[in-house]
């Protein structure tokens, strides 16, 4: 691999981790005044997804980026860039019909991965957020999946 090709420094894994409980917490504790922005031509959006625990049955919570794509919203299954899958990305596939919060409100969505030229096209979109998005998908251990909810 050449040096330009390699894979971007990460944090270490406890501060990812500690940067998302921060952010579910910002969320939390201002009523959902803070913590979600909707998406623009050149940063990305955050929104909060409601998904249900595939063994627990409980409900499970998790900030996303993503952008719209018509009147779908698109993100990432990518896990701060770590080898796993997300959690939430596995209890997706168990029950795709879930909710997200936006910053004009909940909205019922149904999810599916990106297949094919969409996902390309879509996954062309995203290195329009993140110019080393490659290098950094390329430190995963198998394809980033490309996550579209659909409206419910």
């Amino acid at each position: 691999m050449k040096s330009a090709e390699r894979r971007p420094l990460l944090p270490p894994r406890w501060i990812i981790r500690a940067a998302w409980a921060i952010h579910r917490a910002i969320y939390r504790w201002s009523g959902g005044h803070r913590g979600l922005r909707k998406p623009s031509a050149n940063q990305y959006g955050l929104m909060r997804l409601h998904s249900i625990g595939r063994r627990t049955n409980t409900e499970r919570i998790a900030m996303l980026a993503y952008f719209e794509d018509g009147p779908n919203l698109v993100t990432m299954a990518m896990n701060g860039w770590g080898e796993p899958e997300p959690a939430w990305w596995l209890n997706l596939k168990a029950r795709p019909d879930v909710a997200v919060d936006l910053v004009d409100g909940q909205r019922a969505v149904r999810a599916r991965a990106a297949e094919g030229d969409d996902r390309e096209r879509l996954w062309a979109r995203w290195r329009g957020f993140d110019a080393k998005l490659d290098a950094y998908a390329a430190g995963r251990p198998g394809e980033t999946a490309v996550v579209v909810l659909e409206p419910a």
